[in-house]
């Protein structure tokens, strides 16, 4: 779109250096935190759900929402035809009645939100959408909304989820699906049974090649080999947007798929927050090479200057005086890893390596394969909705997490990720440019909970 180079220029500005008198500026303004909004049934007694976003993402959460029973999609928004003409396909094979659909300009969810009346609004755009739909959804008075990842990129934006639910009394729920794959889970249950012993030291990331994503034809969601390489109008899914991010920020611009689950574990926002945050950036070759491997040394894209790094280093420490090695990589030829390690006392977990140690219960020095273990402490989520999730997106994640979502909505009950975890999780972008613009300085971590971490207890899948 004609304005994405400008708002991108904005929101690397805001992340690199302004972030610290966001802080102060948030703190300044707390707002009065209004009891948690509660739903009015509708009168079928289904579940009120509205879309904002229908392109790749949505097209499952569209697949789980409308295998619940109790559920009725109202209304869809989206700007283009590709996307709406998806979704129709989609309800098609479901046999489900089209909803209401929105489209038209970029704003036209404002009017969507201020016609119908929803239990719950999901938001899968593009990522500069992601806070300005979610506000508005907030202040329009439904009381569940749920973002896609990253929830935000900025400092003010990420003070403004938290403000606007505080002030609404609107669950914010950010959608960070790898909180429930089912390896995570078992980990998760491992540590709170105590099996690592006290947890000292994790590992997590994003390194997921997308140089196929960042670019295609305008045809295919990836690019495939001999085809025009293109990124923006005229491209398709991800390439129409997401480049951008890459050209004008430098910093790791997609952190939750590894810090959710490591936040759960550590008891983030619970407990436990993040204190202290340095990034430090690799050279950018990567996206240049592939354009150059791929459209010729004279292609236009060849003379852009990508200004994110192929791997953005983070190192984070915790209140508690654990650390955290966060790694994003997605400019890089590799398989796809998420690298967590799970360090504790007595143990740890290895992802990449599919094993573990349990001092005492392993053999001295030798490696556990993780399989044995994970089953044995599969959660309870999995074991009561793991055959319902097996065909579903993500390995199965995608409808763990939508059950659980739905579940909280049915019952009126707070979100199991919420909006301080949406913003601390998010805030790892604005930090991270920050710090590698100053050239790895250290910065302090904002406590978006305003103090409140202190007597929150651990909320999320928990088991009875």
């Amino acid at each position: 779109m004609s304005t994405r180079r400008d708002f991108l220029k904005t929101t690397a500005l805001a992340g690199a250096g302004l972030a610290a008198t966001s802080f102060m500026r948030a703190a300044e303004k707390a707002p009065i935190v209004a009891p948690q909004r509660k739903r009015t049934p509708s009168k079928d007694g289904r579940i009120r759900v509205g879309f904002i976003g229908c392109g790749f993402r949505s097209q499952e959460h569209f697949n789980n929402v409308l295998s619940f029973l109790d559920t009725r999609v109202v209304a869809i928004c989206d700007i283009s035809d590709f996307s709406l003409n998806m979704t129709k396909e989609t309800f098609k094979k479901k046999g489900k009645e089209l909803p209401k659909i929105y489209q038209g300009s970029e704003h036209e969810y404002e009017n969507m939100l201020k016609n119908e009346e929803f239990d719950v609004v999901l938001i899968a755009s593009p990522w500069e959408w992601h806070v300005p739909m979610s506000v508005a959804a907030m202040k329009a008075g439904v009381p569940y909304v749920g973002v896609e990842v990253s929830a935000a990129n900025t400092m003010d934006e990420c003070w403004d989820l938290v403000n606007t639910s505080e002030e609404t009394g609107s669950q914010l729920m950010i959608l960070e699906n790898v909180c429930y794959r089912r390896d995570v889970m078992a980990t998760l249950k491992m540590a709170r049974e105590g099996l690592f012993g006290e947890l000292t030291h994790c590992r997590c990331g994003y390194e997921h090649d997308l140089r196929a994503v960042k670019f295609n034809d305008g045809k295919s969601y990836s690019y495939v080999p001999g085809t025009e390489l293109k990124m923006g109008p005229g491209a398709i899914g991800e390439a129409v947007w997401r480049t951008f991010h890459s050209i004008e920020r430098n910093g790791d611009l997609y952190p939750t798929h590894g810090i959710g689950p490591v936040g759960n574990w550590l008891n983030i926002n619970r407990g436990n927050r993040f204190v202290k945050l340095s990034s430090m950036a690799t050279k950018s070759r990567g996206l240049h090479k592939f354009v150059v491997d791929n459209g010729g040394p004279n292609h236009p894209y060849a003379d852009i200057n990508f200004k994110l790094g192929d791997i953005v280093t983070t190192m984070i420490e915790t209140i508690n005086g654990e650390t955290i090695i966060v790694t994003h990589d997605t400019n890089s030829p590799r398989p796809y890893s998420l690298g967590f390690r799970l360090q504790g006392t007595e143990g740890l977990w290895y992802n990449d390596g599919d094993t573990i140690y349990i001092e005492g219960k392993s053999k001295p020095h030798q490696w556990d394969k993780s399989a044995d273990w994970l089953q044995k402490y599969d959660h309870t989520l999995w074991k009561k909705y793991g055959d319902a999730a097996q065909n579903a997106g993500h390995g199965g994640m995608d409808y763990i997490m939508m059950t659980d979502l739905f579940n909280a909505i049915r019952e009126n009950k707070p979100v199991p990720l919420d909006c301080y975890d949406a913003a601390a999780w998010s805030a790892i972008s604005a930090l991270s440019e920050q710090s590698i613009a100053n050239g790895g300085v250290s910065l302090d971590f904002p406590d978006f909970t305003r103090g409140k971490w202190i007597n929150r207890k651990p909320h999320f899948a928990l088991e009875s």
